[in-house]
């Protein structure tokens, strides 16, 4: 990144090009509460942003504060280069990124009323009433009030009343939630990765045995359960390996150190330290940053790392012979 330039500034739109901000970009009368703010590339903002609508053209770009729009965050679908937030962001109405050259990355939460992601990394969770999400990732949960349609993509978990799936998705957390029966396309594929070896595949080393991914069957293992009291009454469905998974703890299979890369990953800034899960192929130290495992999660997202299959079997009498 070249050598960037001061900017203040008092204008009703803001352009922000080869600049630092240092601190905010607050409204401080009414009349710059519609301000429009355009990103064209090479910019730093210290502080927290308030804008009507955030425009973002192209990269690179780094806002260390919260973001709030009123109207709309848009990155246009042919910016490239690193877009990272690092607090949380937030819009009244909506959050859209479909640039599929950029490398886009929020540190922490996504709060809008409709998200659609292409090729994003959100430390955190989404929250939202519609979400769209493709080629991403969500280390945390994606939380929707309507409707949830995933493509290719690795999640913690959701919950929505309508989940709508395609192509290869991937939870790294035993149990999601739907109200309505998930719709899935023809291709679609359901992994669980909760007993998958991830500090192996993240050290380069052999995955232990009897770890892997799980893959789900939409329809057997749904769980549907009915909610009642004196005046309503709920169906909710869940979409879960919990049984497979306790049984794996019972036969005290390793912590695979997965807890590790997920804390590592959400907790990113807040981090006091920089922590390592042991050492890696390379005789070194295998060092959680935030880069290293969100570059990790999209090889396994897009097969450059490969997790072994686990059919989830296990054998009741290797379980009781344990309490003899």
């Amino acid at each position: 990144m070249k050598e960037l330039k001061e900017l203040r500034f008092n204008e009703s739109n803001i352009q922000l090009k080869d600049n630092l901000v240092r601190g905010s970009i607050l409204p401080e009368k009414a009349a710059e509460l519609n301000r429009t703010i355009t990103v064209q590339g090479n910019a730093v903002v210290e502080g927290p942003v308030y804008a009507h609508k955030l425009e973002i053209q192209n990269g690179d770009l780094e806002i260390q504060g919260a973001v709030f729009t009123q109207l709309e965050l848009y990155v246009n679908s042919e910016a490239k280069g690193n877009i990272a937030f690092k607090k949380s962001v937030g819009s009244a109405n909506s959050l859209v990124s479909r640039a599929e050259n950029a490398k886009l990355v929020f540190h922490s939460d996504i709060n809008a009323k409709s998200v659609a992601l292409y090729n994003a990394f959100v430390a955190g969770s989404i929250y939202a009433d519609d979400v769209v999400l493709e080629n991403s990732i969500v280390v945390g949960g994606v939380f929707a009030t309507q409707q949830i349609d995933l493509k290719n993509s690795l999640v913690g978990t959701f919950n929505t009343p309508s989940v709508r799936v395609e192509g290869s998705i991937s939870l790294l957390l035993p149990s999601a939630f739907s109200i309505e029966p998930m719709i899935a396309t023809a291709d679609a594929r359901l992994y669980n990765l909760s007993l998958a070896d991830l500090g192996a595949l993240y050290k380069g080393l052999p995955q232990a045995q009897n770890s892997g991914k799980i893959e789900m069957n939409i329809t057997t293992d749904e769980v549907k359960t009915t909610l009642t009291n004196e005046e309503i009454q709920k169906t909710l469905r869940s979409y879960t390996v919990i049984g497979k998974v306790l049984a794996a703890d019972l036969l005290d299979t390793d912590k695979f150190q997965n807890h590790f890369l997920l804390t590592a990953a959400s907790l990113g800034l807040q981090l006091l330290k920089t922590y390592d899960i042991g050492i890696g192929k390379d005789g070194k130290p295998a060092i959680l940053t935030f880069d290293r495992i969100r570059d990790f999660f999209f090889d396994i997202l897009n097969g450059k790392i490969e997790i072994q299959n686990i059919d989830g079997k296990f054998d009741i009498s290797q379980i009781t012979g344990k309490f003899n």
